[in-house]
């Protein structure tokens, strides 16, 4: 059984404020890096094998801080880079809705592939990590893609406000993908 715990990248100052950020490659905050110890010390208390990580900084610093607590390798695979939003990147949610009130922004990256990329990036690790306990760190809508895909849109887009830092926990065995749960937030302090 391959394990995957999918952990979205702390907050940035845009996610403070309800910018769009996209593919737009913005750096955590003090309280993103502050979230991203919080996972760290969370998840060293069981075995893992490798984080993989979005290129983009935020993923990318989240997964460090997580790394250098866990104590495991890290590699990047484009597969799990944010989706690209067009023209709504950058925009507040108000702006948003004022410039796209059916939601429909020019220049996104189509949902379609984006759900061929990360089940690209699925079926890499699968191949490549067969057995092991794998940390992804990535992004909002891409681990919104992959939860709506493995539940059939049970859960994931359009039905789930994944917080910064959340963890979600998926497994393959058998040939299938599980979701085993979602949207984890007891670790961080301001839940508690």
């Amino acid at each position: 059984m391959t394990e995957i715990c999918l952990v979205r990248h702390g907050e940035t100052d845009w996610n403070a404020i309800g910018r769009l950020q996209g593919s737009t490659d913005i750096p955590l905050n003090n309280n993103g890096k502050y979230q991203a110890r919080e996972c760290g010390e969370f998840l060293a208390k069981d075995k893992w094998d490798l984080i993989v990580t979005s290129p983009l900084m935020r993923a990318r610093q989240t997964a460090e801080i997580i790394s250098n607590i866990v104590r495991i390798p890290m590699v990047e695979m484009s597969e799990f880079v944010e989706r690209h939003f067009g023209d709504a990147e950058g925009m507040t949610v108000q702006e948003r809705t004022t410039t796209f009130p059916d939601k429909k922004y020019i220049n996104v990256e189509e949902w379609e592939d984006l759900i061929s990329r990360v089940t690209i990036g699925l079926e890499k690790i699968t191949q490549n990590y067969k057995s092991k306990r794998v940390i992804v760190v990535a992004h909002g809508a891409v681990i919104n893609a992959i939860l709506a895909e493995l539940s059939n849109g049970e859960v994931g887009s359009e039905k789930t406000r994944l917080v910064n830092a959340c963890i979600n926990n998926i497994a393959f065995s058998e040939g299938k993908w599980n979701i085993k749960d979602f949207n984890q937030v007891t670790h961080l302090s301001q839940f508690r």
